[in-house]
């Protein structure tokens, strides 16, 4: 879906406003909105249920590893936030799938929407490149430390 969104989002953009454009950016709403609540659910299903303990790996990999994780989770709940501030801000409401209006979170503001086109443009590119960052790390793990790591992440990998 984020990967989705992300190339959705580039191609909408230059656009001219048509029928079409503004059917695109309602399908982009909603996929954000639906990252949002499937991140949301996901943190909270993680929290009744703890990974299991990592392998051993140094302390500084453990460290970046939470870090990004942190990250990631952070940016596909704020970058959905900041998309639906900047819906608000150019007066333009959400209506989630086209049947649930969501309320606006902020009144309409022209200089504000020029400011959270830049955050949610910014935003969008820093997550891109956390996960090229995360998926160099993971092929890593997997293809020149042969750790476990790997498979851990991608159960279809591990051997029965």
């Amino acid at each position: 879906l984020i990967a989705c969104n992300l190339g959705l989002g580039i191609t909408m953009i230059n656009l001219a406003l048509s029928p079409t454009t503004l059917r695109l950016y309602g399908w982009h709403k909603w996929i954000g909105i639906t990252v949002f609540l499937t991140a949301a659910a996901r943190l909270a299903w993680r929290r009744a249920h703890p990974p299991p303990p990592s392998p051993a790996m140094p302390a500084w990999q453990r460290r970046a590893a939470a870090a990004t994780h942190v990250a990631l989770y952070v940016l596909m709940l704020a970058i959905p936030l900041s998309g639906w501030v900047l819906s608000s801000a150019t007066g333009v409401s959400v209506v989630y799938l086209g049947l649930v209006p969501l309320p606006d979170l902020v009144a309409k503001d022209k200089a504000l929407a020029a400011v959270l086109t830049a955050t949610h443009g910014t935003l969008n590119f820093a997550l891109l490149a956390l996960v090229i960052v995360h998926v160099g790390a993971a092929l890593r793990h997997g293809l020149v430390d042969r750790d476990g790591i790997l498979p851990r992440m991608l159960p279809f990998l591990r051997r029965a």
